[in-house]
């Protein structure tokens, strides 16, 4: 066991869910939709743990919940060994900060560059506006922002300029976990490389633990230490991203896997097996959730929910390992 595996966890996930009433009309009654059912994670120092999982499966949710933005309708998330809801505005920015999916919609388009930067040193009030322009102008150094975009707006800055505003805005606090909600998806293909270096440069030094949600796997593949698969509000997988990629075992991560597009020619779009049936959040079917689309299903699949089943570093909610 190394090291970090053996430190306690810096943010834990104990069996949160999220359900949401959903309006279907005027005179319909609202449906309860569970985005998030019973999920279990532990991020420990030093890690990246990837979250990959189709849209809709309830990835952005469960970041939410472990953010402190919404409130978990079962389970707790805690941060620093302490529940993250019951931590103070203030304190919980200290330890945990977000890096959201688009860089044009998360920064203010009305504020220069170094007050967006500075807002989270100055809700901190234990500061001099000495140490925070300081602070700041430190930060964007460090993201590799030029010192003259210190006055300008969002709006004059590139997408990936931006992202790397958000990300020193983020970190300008010192958090202990960042989590990065997709973070490249908005960016041209040129600047995703340079915001993931980027990211794996201030984990080295800075000694940040990472939340990453993505549904690009590659992306998943470069950054991560370990990956969590989650289809309709459950994880179905976890495991260390070596591993998982090399030997991936439910058959939902077998055909993420295998639905990677590849640059080869003539070997077209990949067909993985799963027909035309889409995971639906408002009908989540009896037994395994995956069971209508999988090609390996048994008779078992189709009415009793799969045990999960761990070792030392893998986890797996399948009836084919029970």
């Amino acid at each position: 066991m190394t090291q970090a595996e053996a430190a306690p966890p810096i943010l834990e996930a104990r069996d949160l869910s999220r359900a949401f009433d959903v309006g279907q009309g005027m005179f319909a009654p609202a449906k309860t939709i569970t985005a998030v059912d019973g999920v279990s994670l532990a991020l420990r120092p030093g890690e990246v743990l990837g979250i990959v999982g189709e849209s809709g499966c309830g990835k952005t949710t469960l970041a939410r919940m472990l953010l402190g933005l919404i409130a978990p309708t079962a389970g707790e998330a805690h941060v620093d060994g302490r529940p993250t809801h019951a931590l103070p505005g203030r304190e919980r920015a200290r330890l945990i900060q977000p890096v959201f999916q688009d860089p044009y919609s998360s920064l203010n388009p009305r504020r220069r560059i170094r007050d967006i930067v500075a807002l989270p040193l100055i809700a901190q009030r234990r500061f001099t506006a000495r140490e925070i322009a300081m602070k700041v102008a430190a930060m964007l150094d460090r993201v590799g922002l030029a010192p003259e975009l210190l006055d300008r707006l969002p709006v004059q800055l590139s997408g990936g300029q931006r992202q790397r505003v958000a990300i020193a805005r983020a970190l300008v606090a010192e958090p202990k976990v960042v989590i990065c909600d997709e973070p490249t998806s908005a960016l041209d293909v040129s600047v995703q490389a340079q915001i993931l270096n980027l990211l794996a440069d201030l984990r080295r030094d800075l000694g940040l633990s990472y939340v990453l949600i993505s549904h690009n796997l590659a992306v998943v593949e470069h950054l991560a230490s370990r990956v969590a698969v989650m289809y309709l509000g459950r994880i179905v997988e976890e495991a260390p991203v070596d591993a998982l990629f090399a030997a991936p075992r439910h058959p939902y991560t077998r055909t993420l896997l295998a639905s990677v597009l590849t640059p080869e020619p003539g070997l077209g779009i990949p067909d993985v097996g799963l027909g035309t049936t889409l995971p639906d959040p408002t009908n989540v079917p009896p037994g395994c959730r995956f069971h209508p689309r999988c090609p390996q299903v048994m008779e078992v699949c189709r009415t009793v929910p799969p045990p999960r089943l761990t070792t030392a570093h893998n986890a797996v909610e399948c009836h084919l390992f029970a």
